[in-house]
């Protein structure tokens, strides 16, 4: 008698499965451009910083600006209000050319600012000299303007490879990434992006947000942000702060972690 088997699978069995297919096949993917296009896994080679290890309950609010003249000014006056003494800004040279006294207000209320560089646009897709003359470019406009070298920055939609690694690493820069992605760019409400953020906030933190017009709703979500995190215990530095007292050697890129952020994003989850 000829014996017949059925198999039955939920919808989420089914689901994990092809999340643990696509999460294996996504990290033999970053295994292979790893030879020739990503080397934030490498110790030995500049790499870029997500997070810092530490125990202390300290982190790192960050703002990209890029264009747009509605947001930055209000976004400083509230964290002025709240008392917030220290976080970080990444200005692109274009705009902080045209809006030199926002960048003004930026050091008064002592702020730290580092590069967004100067084009918008993915320096991984430019030949060694494009990116060499973009960073440059923003180097000089930033210091012209500020008196100050900037030291940190933060590369257009996060997009780098090994060389512009080198090439900022030539430069003195070091590349800030982040750990906790807001998401207040995608303007789903402020509720949705304090959700993200305070949820997923830990120590040795660095939160991406934005003070450009892209983003709506960073002001509105900010006062509960900065409530939350202070009522768990949370004080604010900037990432320079960070940098200084946390040892972020092998603790740059956390592999698993950047496999799973990459793998959601791209699948469209947690968005």
């Amino acid at each position: 008698m000829m014996n017949n088997f059925f198999y039955v699978f939920s919808g989420k069995k089914i689901k994990r499965y092809f999340f643990i297919v696509a999460a294996a096949l996504l990290a033999a993917g970053v295994v292979y451009m790893e030879s020739d296009h990503i080397t934030v896994f490498s110790e030995s080679s500049p790499s870029a910083v997500y997070s810092v290890s530490t125990e202390k309950k300290v982190i790192a609010l960050t703002f990209d600006i890029s264009w747009g003249d509605k947001r930055a000014e209000p976004i400083l006056k509230l964290l002025k209000d709240k008392g917030v003494q220290k976080a970080t800004f990444f200005l692109s040279s274009p705009w902080s050319q045209t809006h030199p006294e926002i960048v003004k207000d930026i050091q008064t209320q002592g702020f730290e600012i580092g590069s967004h560089g100067h084009k918008y646009e993915n320096y991984s897709q430019l030949s060694e000299e494009e990116i060499a003359n973009q960073l440059k470019s923003a180097h000089t406009i930033l210091t012209n303007l500020t008196g100050e070298t900037p030291k940190l920055l933060r590369l257009p939609n996060g997009d780098f490879d090994k060389r512009v690694l080198r090439i900022a690493d030539g430069m003195g820069y070091k590349v800030i990434q982040w750990d906790t992605d807001s998401q207040d760019y995608m303007n789903k409400g402020a509720e949705a992006i304090v959700n993200r953020v305070v949820s997923k906030a830990h120590p040795g933190d660095i939160v991406l947000l934005h003070a450009s017009d892209i983003a709506k709703y960073t002001e509105e979500a900010l006062p509960a942000i900065i409530d939350e995190l202070r009522a768990k215990g949370y004080e604010f530095v900037t990432v320079s702060d960070l940098l200084d007292q946390a040892n972020t050697k092998g603790t740059e890129v956390n592999d698993e972690a950047w496999i799973r952020r990459e793998f959601e994003t791209a699948a469209g989850f947690g968005l």
